[in-house]
């Protein structure tokens, strides 16, 4: 089981920026972040495979994933924040991109956007 642990949340400004960053125990080699605002079903943000990021419609152009294998961390540089971005995010680590369920995950960190 891999260990993660996120951090950076915080409250910002709509236009703001914020940096989340995950600690990992062991590299798989899918990793990604997630959100989950209320009453909101779990989107997948963004992932990396293999040096390759995918990200959601909802933040392409303004997140970027990246992972530093020899620290053993995976960021998500979020810019141009907006409400909407308001959300608990989640780190998560798994052996390919669509096994979820079968991950590894943090216990989240919590991002408030005002406007």
């Amino acid at each position: 089981q891999v260990q993660l642990v996120e951090s950076g949340g915080g409250s910002v400004q709509a236009g703001g920026a914020l940096r989340l960053s995950c600690t990992y125990s062991l590299s798989m080699v899918c990793m990604a972040w997630f959100r989950q605002a209320l009453g909101k079903e779990r989107e997948r943000v963004a992932h990396i495979i293999l040096g390759r990021p995918s990200y959601a419609d909802s933040v392409k152009g303004r997140f970027t994933i990246s992972r530093d294998n020899a620290q053993k961390i995976l960021y998500l540089q979020m810019n141009s924040l907006k409400p909407e971005d308001s959300a608990m995010y989640y780190c998560a680590a798994a052996r390919n991109c669509d096994s979820w369920s079968s991950g590894s995950w943090g216990q989240g960190t919590q991002v408030t956007v005002s406007s």
